[in-house]
């Protein structure tokens, strides 16, 4: 099992295995926590910077986990549609983050939302130049075949 992993991991460049332990993560883990475990009264989801909580925030989980489901079966076979998709997605929670600091009451407001709205910007960036990475890895073979 070790060696398979290893191959698995040896198709992609680091961060685009970071990102992919990331969507695992989120999709295997947090999200069924988050949906079937978390009370509704302590739910909150983040939508383009914009708080939800309680019902609504329980009501559009789902289309957290969609996506991080998405981003893991993407990145795990690398698949072509992934561009641009996780680029936009990830710019969309740079512009979110801004939006969050300057709008929600725990925020930094500017220099917060400035920081970590570029370091999203950044992986956006990132992702939308390594978009020839995403060559659909179930089509290719692997380097023991």
């Amino acid at each position: 099992m070790v060696k398979e992993l290893k191959a698995l991991l040896a198709r992609r460049s680091w961060m685009m295995n970071l990102l992919l332990g990331f969507c695992a993560y989120m999709t295997f883990l947090y999200m069924p926590f988050d949906m079937f475990l978390k009370p509704m009264a302590e739910d909150q989801e983040v939508w383009f910077g914009i708080l939800l909580t309680g019902f609504w925030a329980k009501a559009t989980e789902p289309f957290h986990w969609l996506i991080y489901a998405a981003g893991y079966y993407g990145f795990l076979h690398m698949k072509p549609w992934m561009s641009p998709w996780a680029a936009l997605y990830v710019g969309q929670i740079a512009i979110g983050m801004l939006v969050w600091n300057l709008t929600d009451e725990r925020g930094g407001g500017w220099p917060a939302g400035l920081i970590s709205g570029a370091v999203f910007a950044v992986l956006a960036v990132w992702l939308w130049l390594a978009r020839d990475q995403f060559t659909d890895l179930e089509r290719q073979p692997s380097e023991e075949e």
